[in-house]
């Protein structure tokens, strides 16, 4: 594996916890929203990862792709595949002073354990923290190598 794709498979594991992270903040600010435009409580939101392919960017591979019109395999790196919302129901709690109370007196809140989501979120900041770490150690690496070669 060449450094470049090293960078690459690292900047994409910060990128999608990045998006992670984005998505599980949303779910923590919107774990009290009982209405949102499109009519109940807010939904929880999980975001979908896949493997991807290391899209080859030098003139030899480029060449290589031209030709055979296939993309070469081997090294995969993560993206984001989609957001999808949660099925489950949400949680019926009796508050009848509350302006979205139905007939009865209860309110509909999102299904999101706020604890759960911290937990979540924690793993996405490790994952993208690791993510960066390799990502810096790569480019120290190069850094050296460059000062190598800049020696008489």
């Amino acid at each position: 594996m060449d450094l470049y794709r090293i960078l690459t498979v690292s900047s994409a594991g910060m990128n999608a916890q990045r998006d992670r992270m984005s998505v599980v903040s949303g779910n923590l600010v919107n774990s009290e929203t009982t209405r949102t435009p499109e009519g109940g409580p807010y939904r929880r939101r999980d975001i979908i990862f896949q493997a991807a392919p290391v899209e080859e960017e030098n003139f030899s591979s480029l060449m290589t792709v031209g030709f055979s019109q296939q993309r070469p395999s081997g090294i995969l790196t993560v993206e984001v595949a989609g957001v999808r919302e949660s099925s489950k129901a949400p949680r019926r709690v009796y508050d009848p002073e509350h302006p979205d109370a139905d007939a009865q007196g209860y309110v509909f809140y999102p299904d999101i354990n706020v604890m759960e989501e911290m937990a979540d979120l924690m793993s996405a900041v490790r994952s993208y923290e690791a993510n960066l770490a390799v990502f810096n150690a790569t480019k120290g690496l190069v850094r050296r190598l460059l000062d190598f070669g800049r020696q008489p």
